[in-house]
């Protein structure tokens, strides 16, 4: 009986001990892709989050769109200021002008004056929140980016179709249904 007894405790020590042995080993964690992560970059400085993706190629595509919509801003907000400080010189507001805000002010109508000013005011508006979308879309594209980092596209892709023929599920005996299936096309997409 000691015999059974004894061998009964090694099969339960011996197994504990291993595992108590395995606990205090460390075992070296894989670092997981964060969308959070890259979100958070892309909104801090844009094309961060592209970067952390490792989709490099987009970081001067997104500078470049900011660049074009920063010039388009800043050279309206220039037309606008111009066209103000002609309007303002024109109605007697302000008689302290350059020579250039002279010579718009000579060449055009006070009417004329304040649409072009309205006009360059709206754009370059405009182009301030272009700006903001643009600043969303490079926030959103780094974040579906890293939302799909690790899947992946091979080539084991199939597209099967067939013809298919459902039976009717009618009662002729209450009178509804007409006894005729469906026939038509199944189209099969396996990724």
């Amino acid at each position: 009986m000691s015999r059974k007894v004894l061998i009964l405790l090694i099969i339960l020590i011996v197994p504990t001990s291993i595992i108590y042995a395995q606990k205090d080993d460390k075992i070296a964690v894989e670092k997981k892709h964060s969308p959070k992560r890259a979100t958070l970059y892309s909104a801090v400085l844009p094309g961060l989050g592209q970067a952390y993706n490792k989709k490099y190629w987009k970081i001067p595509i997104v500078y470049a769109g900011i660049g074009t919509i920063y010039y388009f801003a800043h050279t309206n907000n220039q037309e606008y200021r111009n066209y103000r400080k002609a309007y303002d010189y024109k109605a007697g507001i302000n008689t302290d002008a350059s020579d250039k805000i002279k010579d718009i002010a000579n060449r055009y109508t006070a009417d004329n004056l304040m649409t072009l000013r309205d006009y360059y005011r709206r754009n370059m508006e405009l182009s301030w929140i272009v700006m903001a979308v643009w600043y969303g879309l490079n926030i959103i594209d780094a974040t579906v980016d890293a939302h799909f980092f690790y899947y992946d596209i091979n080539d084991n892709l199939s597209l099967k179709v067939e013809p298919v023929i459902e039976p009717a599920f009618t009662n002729l005996a209450y009178g509804y249904g007409n006894g005729y299936g469906k026939a038509g096309i199944s189209v099969k997409l396996k990724f």
